[in-house]
């Protein structure tokens, strides 16, 4: 059996039963299936059904996909949060949505039962090839129900059984690196580097941005205060600490950005600082908008978020601000980015879902001990590297 990647014991347990099920219905049914690695597959299904940041990371490695296959249709099927970046990329031929319910919020989202007969009618598009970029036996469950001719994803999470091809997830590896080397096994080649850009801001989100954002001053430096738990939420009077500073030693102005229901930890920091230095967007803009915003201000400071991973699909440099969950799995790498964290022996843990019982609650130490003075020095180096870097030479 392969070693799972389940932190909870419980869970763990319930998994390995699952998987020794599967793996022997798997034994007893390989006599009579006929399978085989189509050479050119002419339509393929890609599955992506987490959070934001969660298919932003997986952006080259779909990108890799339509290098590998240039001619073939891409569906792409993601959460209906994600429907508007998938109709942004620019490899996908077609998008739907499906919202599993162990990752809507508010307990919405359908039960796996609804997830599986959803699933059964992907089997009507014929897919040669479906790839499965979660770690999830639950999503490799849909990934077979989808009748496609050959099968692709990891075992780490269970279910490798029901797949053709069964990856271990490196879980010392970024989710980009994963994902990117699920695609070369498949293929059997090495991802392509180079490829023209994945994600295709509109105009539309373009035109709102220039509006939202006029006139320009510069810096403009955008901060996403909410962490979207408590887990990952730095304080908020630390982020207006913070752009106080910006805006007294540089003279930068702050961006604000968030939904609406972020709105009192925005106003922490927007109450504390002159109102002719913000433009507060929290709960004005959608995912699009939000990209083109991004594009256009010089640093984006926040947590581990997904507005962290849209400035860098959109290449713009990123303080981010890291406590439990691992900056090597899932941090920016862009050349100006910059990740403060504190070193605690318990951190990273990476237990974002179920948290320790002495950090359940509350901000954690190894977030609490993240200080303005670190952040605030890394954000005035970006902006120093960025600027030399764009700065024509004689």
């Amino acid at each position: 059996m392969p070693r799972l990647h389940i932190y909870d014991r419980r869970e763990r347990a319930v998994v390995a039963t699952a998987d020794r099920v599967l793996a022997l219905s798997a034994a007893l049914a390989r006599p009579f299936r006929r399978r085989h690695v189509p050479a050119s597959p002419r339509r393929i299904l890609l599955l992506r059904l987490e959070r934001i940041g969660d298919l932003l990371m997986v952006l080259p490695a779909i990108a890799d996909v339509r290098a590998a296959a240039p001619s073939a249709e891409i569906h792409l099927v993601v959460g209906s949060w994600n429907a508007d970046i998938a109709r942004a990329l620019d490899p996908v031929t077609a998008m739907q949505t499906l919202d599993a319910r162990w990752l809507a919020r508010d307990g919405e989202g359908l039960p796996m039962t609804s997830l599986v007969r959803a699933a059964r009618r992907w089997s009507r598009a014929q897919y040669d090839l479906a790839i499965n970029f979660e770690p999830d036996i639950r999503s490799n469950i849909l990934l077979a129900a989808s009748g496609a001719a050959w099968t692709a994803g990891y075992r780490s999470g269970g279910g490798g059984a029901l797949l053709d091809q069964a990856l271990d997830y490196d879980t010392r590896a970024h989710t980009t690196d994963n994902a990117r080397r699920l695609v070369a096994t498949v293929f059997g080649a090495a991802g392509q580097d180079g490829q023209g850009p994945a994600f295709i801001v509109p105009a539309q989100a373009h035109e709102n941005a220039s509006r939202l954002l006029s006139p320009a001053v510069r810096p403009l430096v955008a901060m996403h205060v909410s962490g979207g738990r408590l887990l990952k939420q730095w304080d908020p009077e630390r982020f207006a600490e913070i752009a106080r500073r910006l805006i007294s030693v540089l003279g930068a102005r702050i961006v604000l950005t968030g939904s609406g229901v972020d709105r009192p930890l925005i106003d922490v920091v927007r109450q504390r600082l002159p109102a002719g230095r913000v433009i507060d967007l929290a709960g004005q803009v959608d995912l699009l908008t939000l990209a083109a915003v991004l594009e256009r201000v010089d640093l984006l400071i926040t947590g581990d978020t997904g507005p962290m991973h849209l400035a860098v699909a959109v290449q713009t440099p990123v303080v981010a601000i890291f406590g439990p969950s691992d900056p090597a799995r899932y941090g920016p790498r862009g050349p100006f980015d910059r990740i403060v964290r504190v070193d605690l022996p318990c951190a990273p843990c990476n237990r974002i879902r179920r948290p320790p019982a002495r950090c359940d609650g509350h901000i954690p130490d190894c977030l609490a001990l993240v200080t303005t003075d670190s952040v605030f020095d890394a954000a005035r180096s970006v902006l120093d590297a960025a600027a030399r870097a764009h700065t024509p030479t004689a």
